[in-house]
C-alpha cells in the first residue's frame, strides 16, 4: 500500500488544496465579494430627497351642518380627517379595509365607510358623523335605543352601529326585523350584541315614528 493511501490524502493534495480548505476558501471569497458589492452600492446611492407625492391643498368638508377647512395631502381619507384633524374619534378605525363597519358615517345620504373614501372626494357632500346627532341634554332616538335595549358590550364598534341603524332608518321607517338584520349585515360586532342591537333598531324606529307625528 503506498503512503498516499495509508495517509488518507486526496489527489488535490499535489496541488496543496484539500476539499475543506476549497470549501472555506469559497466562503470567505464570497463574503468578500459581497460585502464588496454592497459598499460599492451604498457609496453610489444617491442621497435621500424626502417624501415625494403632491403637498397637502385646501379642501372644504361639511360635517353635522357646518363647513371645516382643512389643508390635507389627497391620500388622507375621509376617517383620518375626522379623527386626526377634526378630533371627531367617535367615528372609529378598526379594519381600516372597508369590511366591519366601525368607522360608518352617513354622507349624502348614504352609509358609508369613512376609511374608504378619500376626503377630497367627499367634498360638497354633507357628511353625519355620531357627534352630530345629539344634543347637550337629548339622546338621538337610536342612541336611546341602544341604551334601552343593552344593545353593545365593550362599544367599539356602537358609533358605527349607530349610524348604521340611523342610515337605514331614514330609508326604511317602519322595517320588520327580518329587514333590520338584512340592513345591518355590513356592521360586525366582535362581542356578539346582535340581538340587542336588532331590537334597539326596532325601537327606535317607532321612537322616531312618533316624534314625526307628535
Amino acid at each position: 500500500m503506498s503512503s498516499k493511501k495509508a495517509t488518507g490524502q486526496s489527489d488535490n493534495s499535489k496541488a496543496g488544496v484539500s476539499r475543506r480548505g476549497f470549501i472555506r476558501g469559497i466562503g470567505v471569497g464570497g463574503s468578500a465579494v459581497g460585502s464588496g458589492i454592497l459598499e460599492a452600492v451604498a457609496e453610489g446611492a444617491p442621497a435621500s430627497s424626502g417624501v415625494a407625492g403632491p403637498g397637502a391643498v385646501p379642501i372644504t368638508l361639511q360635517v353635522n351642518g357646518k363647513p371645516v377647512k382643512l389643508s390635507l395631502e389627497p391620500r388622507v381619507t375621509l376617517l383620518d380627517a375626522l379623527r386626526d384633524h377634526l378630533n371627531m374619534t367617535g367615528t372609529k378605525r378598526a379594519c381600516d379595509r372597508g369590511t366591519c363597519g366601525a368607522c360608518t358615517v352617513i354622507m349624502a345620504g348614504k352609509v358609508v365607510y369613512a376609511c374608504s373614501i378619500l376626503a377630497i372626494d367627499a367634498q360638497g357632500k354633507p357628511i353625519e358623523t355620531i357627534e352630530g346627532l345629539s344634543t347637550e341634554t337629548t339622546l338621538h332616538p337610536v342612541q336611546a335605543a341602544f341604551v334601552n335595549n343593552d344593545g353593545l358590550q365593550c362599544g367599539f364598534c356602537t358609533p358605527g352601529f349607530v349610524m348604521a341603524v340611523k342610515g337605514f332608518l331614514d330609508k326604511h321607517p317602519n322595517p320588520s326585523y327580518e329587514q333590520v338584520k338584512k340592513g345591518l349585515g355590513g356592521n360586525i360586532c366582535r362581542c356578539g350584541a346582535y340581538v340587542g342591537i336588532r331590537r334597539a333598531a326596532l325601537e327606535a324606529a317607532k321612537m322616531m315614528k312618533g316624534a314625526k307625528h307628535a
